[in-house]
Formats: C-alpha cells, sequence, structure tokens
C-alpha cells in the first residue's frame, strides 16, 4: 500500500475536508482529491461519504484511519526518541493525570520544571480517563492506581488519602464536628459517589452521606471542591496533598479519612531512555520528596 496515499487519507480523514488537508500538506485539492480515489480504487473499497459540510469515514474508512492514526503515533515516537540529545532537554512531552491531581499539585510546581529546562513544551492533558500509553497517546502518565497495561515502566511515588477540611472561618460559624454523626449540622462538599475519582474517595462520600449531612454541594472535580471550601461554603472532602498549598485549612476529624490510595509515574518501555521523559521522573520525584519534607515540617511545627 503506497505510504503517500496512506499519508493523505490521514490528514483528509483527521481534517474532514480536501481543502484543509491540502493546505496543510501544500497540495493543491485536486491532487488531494486524486490520491483518494487512487486509494479507494486500490482497496476496491469507498473510504468517505461525501457530504455537504465535509467528508464523513466509511466504516472501512473508519478501519484504515485507525491504522493510520497507531502508525502516526508510533512515528511521533520515533521522531521523538531520535530527536531526543544526550545532552539536552527539548521538545514535546505529552502527559497525563487526573483534573484534580494536575490542578491542584502538579501544574503549581512546573514553573521549576520549566525554570530548569526551558526549551521543553509540556503539553498536560487532564482527564479521569486512563489513556494509552503504549498506543502513544500520551508519554508519561500519574494515576491513582497501578497501570495495568503491559510495557510499561511504572515507578511508585506517594500515597494519598481523602480527608475533610473546612476553613477556620466556616468553622467558627458552625462549629467543628467531633463524630460522623455530627455531620448532619454541616455542609457536606464532595464528589459526587457515582462520578469518575478513586474508589477510595467515593466510599468516604458514601459513608459522610449516611449521617444525612444539612446540606449538599457536589462538584465533579477537586478543585472546584476546595475553590467551594475556602470561600467557607461547608467542609470538603479533598485529597491530602493540598495541605501543603493551603496549610490554613483546618482537618476536620482528623482521626477519620479514605484508605491510602498510591501515586503512580509510568511511561512506555521505548521511552525507557528519553531525556525528556527522564527529566520530567527526575523533576516529579524531587517535588515529592520536598513534599513530604514540608508536610512534615507542618506536622511538627
Amino acid at each position: 500500500m503506497d505510504w503517500d496515499k496512506l499519508r493523505i487519507f490521514h490528514a483528509v480523514a483527521d481534517a474532514g475536508s480536501l481543502t484543509h488537508a491540502g493546505d496543510k500538506l501544500h497540495l493543491s485539492q485536486s491532487a488531494v482529491s486524486r490520491q483518494i480515489r487512487a486509494l479507494e480504487e486500490s482497496l476496491n473499497a469507498t473510504l468517505f461519504h461525501r457530504h455537504a459540510r465535509g467528508l464523513i469515514l466509511t466504516e472501512q474508512g473508519e478501519l484504515l484511519f485507525d491504522a493510520t492514526s497507531a502508525m502516526m503515533k508510533r512515528l511521533d515516537a520515533a521522531a521523538a526518541r531520535i530527536r531526543d540529545s544526550e545532552e539536552e532537554v527539548f521538545g514535546e512531552l505529552r502527559v497525563t493525570t487526573t483534573f484534580g491531581f494536575g490542578t491542584l499539585w502538579l501544574a503549581p510546581r512546573l514553573p521549576k520544571l520549566f525554570e530548569t529546562y526551558p526549551d521543553l513544551k509540556v503539553d498536560l492533558m487532564l482527564e479521569e480517563r486512563v489513556l494509552d500509553l503504549p498506543m502513544r497517546e500520551a508519554d508519561v502518565a500519574i494515576r491513582m492506581k497501578e497501570p495495568s497495561q503491559a510495557d510499561l515502566i511504572r515507578r511508585r511515588l506517594m500515597s494519598v488519602e481523602m480527608k475533610l477540611y473546612a476553613t477556620k472561618g466556616y468553622l467558627e460559624t458552625t462549629g467543628c464536628p467531633q463524630t460522623f454523626e455530627d455531620i448532619s449540622d454541616h455542609r457536606l462538599i464532595c464528589q459526587n459517589p457515582s462520578s469518575a475519582q478513586v474508589s477510595a474517595g467515593a466510599r468516604l462520600v458514601q459513608e459522610l452521606m449516611t449521617h444525612n449531612p444539612r446540606s449538599l454541594l457536589t462538584v465533579n472535580n477537586y478543585f472546584g471542591v476546595l475553590q467551594a471550601v475556602l470561600h467557607d461554603l461547608g467542609i470538603g472532602v479533598l485529597p491530602n496533598y493540598v495541605t501543603e498549598d493551603f496549610p490554613d485549612l483546618v482537618h476536620v476529624l482528623p482521626e477519620s479519612g479514605s484508605a491510602e490510595v498510591p501515586v503512580f509515574l509510568a511511561y512506555p518501555e521505548e521511552l525507557r531512555h528519553s531525556k525528556r521523559v527522564a527529566a520530567f521522573r527526575d523533576f516529579v520525584q524531587d517535588e515529592i520528596i520536598a513534599h513530604r519534607r514540608k508536610l512534615r515540617a507542618q506536622q511538627n511545627g
């Protein structure tokens, strides 16, 4: 199968338009159209439905686009490895993690990474869906459980617990609960138990719900929970890593909390020698060590 035709097909499928694909490939619309027709003839299949608003892949086209997408990701991985210098760290690094960890822990620390590696470009993808690292949907993942995908290098970074926090202002107004049963006198701020989150956090929320909080605010991510807590709205269920950057938050019912949640960093075996991945891995590990030291100092102080 002719690689040039496949490359042009992929660009058309990705753009949904002969014109836009031609602009990207620096080819005329007619040249792109000829290549697509020739590919369809060689495969004896129709790859696109022609529509007034653009091109739509047929079932056969979807199958071919899946294959060319996988090929492109592999080529991107090879190009990234080739570009990695023995001396320098540069180029794009695609990092995926959860919305909560990415916004509340990782993003505030990235200035230190860029100070050390100003030529690095980080594409931070925050979502609860687990991206496929071997298929190169991302280069590095930080997840709240050990990755199950094969051909990954994984390293446990730390453990996280979900705990209850509130501001001094809120507690001065409403009083501080002494037992779980006292939650019935307060507004609880949390993620909905059915929303995408670590199971330990969902179980803690389910237990709290059995005590009938006076009022309830659910948010679909921990950043929103934190903002509500900081604005004195109630008692929030939050991961304990927020305490370093918000030391004025009061840990409510300190003997309670979720089971420990392991945090893992993982990346594909094929990126073992990537300077970009190594730089990011070492940066995160250094920040974890500094994080632990700061928490210990706060607890001892």
